[in-house]
């Protein structure tokens, strides 16, 4: 199993950037996928998941309305598109698939982990 995140970087706050993660190994349409972060000293939080099927999404309150998610089940391919980026959006940017709901994935029910791409918003 391999989830393969791409798309971070340094940006200025204002900014857009689209992660992109593609997974192999297991049937990525039978999977809620969704984001994480982890800020420097701070623990994972949840970002965002989205249904199987794409039609139902998840936000956290903090990036509703500027992050959007969606996914391709033809290229195995989850994104997070992210616009007028705050410095308080800087984190380690996670991708995770879930065998469970796009609730449930809120909770942390993850069963798989990418293994990071670095976002770097400065003010």
């Amino acid at each position: 199993v391999q989830l393969v995140e791409s798309g971070g970087g340094l940006v200025q706050a204002g900014a857009s950037l689209r992660l992109a993660c593609t997974a192999s190994g297991f049937s990525f349409d039978d999977y809620v996928m969704g984001w994480f972060r982890q800020a420097p000293g701070r623990e994972r939080e949840f970002v965002s998941a989205n249904s199987r099927s794409g039609t139902f999404t998840n936000y956290a309150d903090s990036v509703k309305g500027r992050f959007t998610i969606s996914r391709d089940n033809a290229r195995n391919t989850v994104y997070l598109q992210m616009n007028s980026l705050k410095p308080e959006d800087t984190a380690d940017y996670y991708c995770a698939a879930s065998f469970g709901t796009i609730y449930t994935t809120q909770g942390g029910d993850v069963r798989y982990w990418g293994q990071g791409t670095q976002v770097t918003v400065s003010s």
